[in-house]
């Protein structure tokens, strides 16, 4: 099992570390990764990672298969980690044998847009400083552009436009929402997965996964409520069984 976190969290981050104890229990073998500048990995390369980091996450899947020796090798991505995952997986269909995604943007256009909604303010803020942080600690520096728009962005519009696009190829933030959203190709998709999304995500928007229409072997659930990578029950997380279930399935389906 490969486990990758979502925007400005990382291998430690809460959900990550609960839903890898879980699977652990169940008997499956667990990898949280870091991607490019986050938690423990800041220090080891320069830049930040983006929705579509294929030629950094695919070298990745391909070791983490390596040492599966053999055996299924099943991903779940919370939140933008899935989008990265989707983008892997529709860039090379022999990355995984299934994956999970829970609160995963498909239309990152719009979830800028949700996030610049009003009731999304002190969140929006908080997870700007958060990426301002991250790239104030690359290691490789910063060009004098960089440190401008760090010090001047005020949005997470503003800090792709100037930074996520420019670093991976784009001409600004637009151009990358549009080139790393997989609403569009996820009728290529040949990796066998489960969406699940709550219908209240005051982040991402259910819209996208609402007008989907997932090719074979792709499931969606669709929930009234659990926000943005919650639901919450009086048993603990409720997605965290619904997505062991789907892993258990798809490994018996694996035969293994």
């Amino acid at each position: 099992m490969v486990l990758l976190h979502g925007l400005g969290g990382d291998s430690e981050s809460p959900g990550v570390r609960r839903l890898a104890g879980l699977l652990h229990t169940a008997g499956l073998a667990v990898l949280r990764l870091n991607m490019r500048g986050a938690g423990g990995g800041r220090p080891l390369a320069r830049g930040t990672y983006a929705a579509a980091c294929n030629t950094d996450v695919l070298p990745a899947l391909q070791q983490a298969r390596d040492l599966a020796d053999g055996t299924p090798l099943l991903a779940v991505g919370f939140s933008l980690g899935g989008t990265v995952l989707l983008n892997a997986c529709l860039e090379r269909a022999t990355a995984l044998d299934g994956l999970a995604c829970v609160s995963s943007p498909l239309d990152l256009a719009a979830c800028i847009d949700a996030f610049e909604a009003p009731r999304n303010r002190l969140y929006h803020r908080w997870m700007l400083e958060r990426l301002r942080h991250q790239a104030r600690q690359d290691p490789g520096g910063l060009s004098p552009r960089e440190a401008r728009v760090l010090g001047h962005c005020r949005s997470l519009r503003a800090f792709d436009d100037g930074l996520t696009a420019p670093r991976w190829g784009h001409a600004d933030g637009a151009a990358y929402y549009a080139a790393a959203s997989p609403l569009g190709r996820l009728a290529g998709l040949a990796t066998p997965g489960l969406l699940l999304q709550a219908a209240d995500d005051p982040w991402v928007p259910a819209a996208a996964l609402e007008r989907l229409q997932p090719p074979p072997g792709l499931q969606t659930r669709l929930t009234r409520s659990g926000g943005h990578n919650g639901f919450h029950d009086r048993h603990g997380c409720w997605s965290d069984r619904v997505v062991l279930q789907w892993l258990q399935g798809r490994l018996a389906a694996e035969g293994a």
